[in-house]
């Protein structure tokens, strides 16, 4: 893989999509090709299935199968649009990905071991390259997406309690202090232009970080060592 894979976190209303679409047409105009995608779905296998899960039908079998569902919906999103777009090296913007399966999973009480096997099964070793967390209050992104949503019914994630969504604005936080080095929190409690503007920056840092490793590794495998002799 030659692309640059970026996931998106957070809760409910935390304006992840909003600035999925900035930062997109931000590379645009820098002419780096971009793919924005999300999840559950990005592909019409994995959207079939995500009918199922945010319309609540999978909620009464139990989290486990829900838990399953979400990774069969994800091999079929890696397969057919995020693998085959970074081996055209390009970027790859997902709203939600890995990391939503463990904070909204494990907090319904599926085994940490079920879901580290998953993972490694449907991932194979690929991770995002740098995972934004769309930090706020759960209370004022909630605010935000009753708002969004208007007179539309909330899905199956949006009605849970207010408890429960701080839960899992926990969760996301610990999984940043756990993995530093590909996790950056941001504060999302601020005006739009400003969230974009520090994600703007922070990308276009990582992605030239990013372009000097690869010329590097490049350089190293055609590299000869001194004092070796051609075949």
């Amino acid at each position: 893989m030659t692309g640059f894979f970026v996931t998106f976190e957070g809760g409910e209303g935390s304006g992840k999509t909003t600035q999925i679409t900035r930062l997109a047409e931000m590379l645009r105009q820098r002419k780096i090709p971009v793919v924005v995608t999300h999840e559950p779905g990005g592909s019409p296998g994995a959207d079939a299935v995500r009918q199922i899960l945010l319309s609540g039908a999978a909620e009464a079998l139990g989290p486990e199968v829900e838990t399953i569902l979400f990774s069969a919906a994800r091999i079929d999103h890696l397969e057919t649009v995020i693998r085959p777009a970074l081996a055209e090296d390009k970027v790859v913007l997902c709203d939600r990905f890995h990391d939503s399966t463990r904070v909204y999973q494990g907090l319904a009480g599926v085994d940490p071991a079920m879901l580290d096997g998953l993972e490694a099964a449907v991932l194979d070793g690929l991770r995002p390259d740098l995972t934004l967390i769309l930090d706020i209050p759960a209370s004022v992104g909630l605010g935000r997406a009753a708002d969004r949503r208007g007179e539309s019914v909330p899905d199956r994630f949006e009605r849970e309690s207010l408890a429960l969504h701080e839960a899992r604005r926990n969760g996301f936080l610990a999984i940043a202090r756990a993995e530093p080095e590909r996790c950056v929190v941001i504060d999302a409690n601020r005006p739009a232009d400003a969230i974009a503007a520090e994600i703007g920056f922070l990308v276009a840092e990582r992605l030239e970080i990013s372009a000097l490793r690869q010329s590097g590794r490049r350089l190293g495998e055609t590299a000869r060592p001194a004092g070796t002799r051609k075949p």
